[in-house]
């Protein structure tokens, strides 16, 4: 099954605690003619949302209330899924086994956000 369609809108799966942050992205998300799935908010219900699938890539806050992402990276990877991390803490608060993926840096602007998308999620 092709992902290639061009009708068929691509999601993006989101995980942050920061509703306004989640706010942005969702915005810039459908800028760019994308869906949003979530916002998860809690590494549970980001887990939830992976084993249901429907979306082409996700943005990961690395620490959602202190609690850490590794387990719903590990979970992308596995279903071969891109994601990109989003941190106010740099590259050593990243998982040790994903320090190779795309990283934006708290607070990133729009246009980063979007040229991230669509280099690393969109436009797979």
């Amino acid at each position: 099954m092709s992902n290639s369609q061009p009708n068929a809108t691509p999601s993006v799966l989101v995980v942050e605690d920061e509703l306004l942050v989640a706010m942005v992205v969702e915005n810039i998300l459908e800028d760019l003619g994308a869906g949003l799935v979530g916002p998860a908010t809690t590494v549970g219900q980001a887990i939830g949302l992976v084993e249901a699938g429907g979306f082409g890539g996700a943005l990961l806050d690395v620490s959602l209330g202190g609690e850490r992402i590794d387990a719903v990276a590990d979970a992308l990877a596995a279903k071969g899924i891109p994601f990109i991390f989003t941190t106010g803490h740099g590259a050593d608060a990243l998982p040790e086994e994903h320090r190779e993926r795309p990283i934006l840096t708290k607070p990133f602007s729009d246009e980063d956000l979007a040229e991230a998308l669509r280099l690393h999620v969109l436009g797979r």
